[in-house]
């Protein structure tokens, strides 16, 4: 019961930030994973793994299409394609890793993140108001992203939304409520199973009932983090991922010197 309880507060504390930004939750639940279940670094990662298979980000993607957010299918295609590639050799290499590494990589990966959002240029009102929904981006620009956000997530555990956000609204210009739309219909494809399956393989995951629990915590905190994301301007949630992205790259840094 414990181990269920736990689970679900790890799963509404991950579910919240992926609501809220827009993210696939892998990012929050590695960190809350260790932070509340005192997991290992590599077993966090595949509990993350695992708990993102499952369509948890139904209710958030219901919450931001009722404001207009749209997601091309055909970035989705070339995302999935490069996310699919990604991942799988992310898996394989974190199994040569050890923890160490893998937190201060993952610590590195966060502060790359942070400096790219920190240091993008807002549009102006004028340019964002004639900007159009779905930009037109290049097939490759898309895969880029798409395989860098699976190398990410089959190596540190994440479920790589972070990365696609910040490729399509910090590199690629995508307006951000749009970006993490994108991010968050991606997250209902299964593209996490053949990482969750390396890591699984590897006895790098934990109990059912703890599993169980951190996916029911997802399935309400997404839909509680998206509610609130609709009634938060854009300017808003920029802040935030870059508060929240810099809180978790702290947290790691003094999980790694410890």
């Amino acid at each position: 019961m414990l181990g269920l309880l736990a689970g679900i507060g790890t799963g509404l504390a991950g579910g919240f930030t992926s609501g809220l930004l827009g993210v696939s939750p892998g990012g929050g639940l590695v960190v809350f994973s260790v932070l509340l279940l005192g997991a290992e670094q590599h077993v966090a990662q595949g509990i993350s793994l695992v708990a993102q298979i499952p369509p948890t980000s139904l209710s958030a993607i219901k919450r931001y299409a009722e404001k207009g957010s749209r997601s091309p299918l055909p970035w989705l295609v070339v995302l999935a394609i490069g996310f699919l590639a990604g991942g799988v050799v992310g898996a394989y290499a974190a199994s040569f890793a050890s923890s160490k590494v893998l937190q201060w990589t993952y610590v590195a990966y966060l502060l790359i993140l942070d400096a790219m959002l920190v240091l993008r240029r807002e549009r102006k009102e004028t340019d964002e108001h004639h900007a159009p929904v779905s930009p037109d981006l290049h097939w490759a620009a898309l895969l880029i992203v798409g395989l860098l956000a699976g190398l990410s997530s089959g190596f540190m555990g994440i479920g790589g939304g972070l990365a696609t956000v910040v490729g399509l609204s910090a590199v690629l210009r995508v307006p951000q409520h749009q970006a993490q739309m994108v991010s968050l219909v991606l997250s209902l494809i299964p593209t996490t199973i053949p990482s969750a399956w390396v890591y699984w393989q590897q006895g790098w995951s934990s109990p059912w009932p703890v599993l169980a629990g951190v996916i029911v915590g997802l399935i309400v905190g997404n839909d509680i983090g998206a509610r609130l994301a609709n009634r938060v301007d854009r300017a808003a949630l920029h802040v935030t991922m870059v508060f929240f992205v810099s809180a978790m790259a702290i947290y790691m840094a003094w999980k790694a010197l410890s």
